[in-house]
């Protein structure tokens, strides 16, 4: 699933504007999904809530239970496929996508012509382009999908989905990633979702080093913190990691808990801009290296390739 700030605590919500319903089981169109989590469990349930004949598979049983009598569960990620015209996939990593997709078993070696897989894991955009290479020698297409908003959004059919890929495709799946999210972005073609989401996670970053500073230095002029953050939350001053920090009672677990994800997706997207050959924007490196290193409790963070 990668890392998604708004996983760590409730935080502030824009308001977007309203979405059409989504018949139930629109077009009959079969849906998988895989991975299981705080993430993808939601995001499945809701699915199944609008009435899509769902296949779900986890690796660990304890991740399918909740699904019993809603959903069917398969054996391997290939009896996935063979069961879906639409399959999601919002497990941690590259390499998880990568096994559960391209393994003897997995998703393309049961997925008939014409299907479609939906990344929702936050990995690099050239994985995306790559499964997708392999997976258009079987006429099944690829998207990437992200999302934003964590698992209550999910819950609440309004997570941010933001999607890169073919139109076609990505109109097949949108009735589909409608069922949970609000709003949908299709951004470009495949990869371009990664790379929104590696933006705003890499944003998200250095808000919180600067949220942090800000509190701190709030405090030692003498301000309440609270009121330091009623003050930001009104006024011109505030980030969403503000609010998220202050929301939690200014306890920092969930984004020590994070910490490595975050490092993960800054490194990603520097290593984007540099293949693309965009410098790097100093100010948020540094405010970036900063959240890490003082999430992290180590020295200075060393935000570098393949971080």
């Amino acid at each position: 699933m990668g890392s998604d700030p708004s996983e760590i605590t409730q935080g502030v919500l824009v308001d977007t504007p309203p979405i059409s319903p989504v018949p139930p089981g629109v077009g009959g169109t079969r849906v998988g999904f895989i991975g299981l989590g705080s993430q993808g469990g939601p995001m499945a349930r809701r699915i199944a809530d609008e009435g899509y004949p769902l296949t779900v598979w986890a690796r660990r049983a304890a991740s399918v239970e909740p699904f019993a009598g809603v959903a069917a569960v398969a054996s391997t990620p290939a009896e996935v496929g063979e069961s879906s015209d639409v399959v999601g996939i919002c497990v941690v990593a590259d390499a998880d996508v990568e096994d559960v997709l391209l393994r003897d078993d997995g998703v393309l070696a049961g997925m008939a012509a014409g299907g479609v897989v939906v990344i929702h894991s936050t990995i690099r955009p050239e994985t995306c382009q790559r499964l997708a290479a392999e997976a258009a020698k079987q006429e099944i297409s690829i998207i990437d999908a992200p999302v934003s908003g964590g698992g209550d959004a999910a819950a609440q059919r309004r997570l941010l989905v933001m999607v890169g890929g073919e139109d076609d495709a990505v109109a097949r799946c949108r009735p589909v990633l409608e069922a949970f999210a609000r709003p949908v972005i299709h951004l470009g073609p495949l990869g371009s979702g990664q790379v929104a989401k590696l933006v705003n996670n890499f944003v998200f970053t250095a808000q919180v080093g600067l949220a942090l500073e800000t509190f701190s230095f709030a405090q030692r002029l003498g301000m309440d913190r609270v009121a330091a953050a009623q003050v930001l939350a009104h006024g011109s001053g505030g980030t969403r990691a503000s609010a998220i920090l202050a929301a939690s009672g200014f306890d920092t677990t969930g984004l020590r808990q994070a910490e490595p994800l975050l490092r993960k997706d800054v490194g990603i997207v520097l290593d984007v801009a540099r293949a693309a050959g965009v410098p790097e924007p100093a100010a948020l490196v540094e405010l970036a290296r900063n959240t890490l290193s003082a999430l992290g409790n180590g020295p200075k963070a060393q935000v570098s390739p393949k971080a």
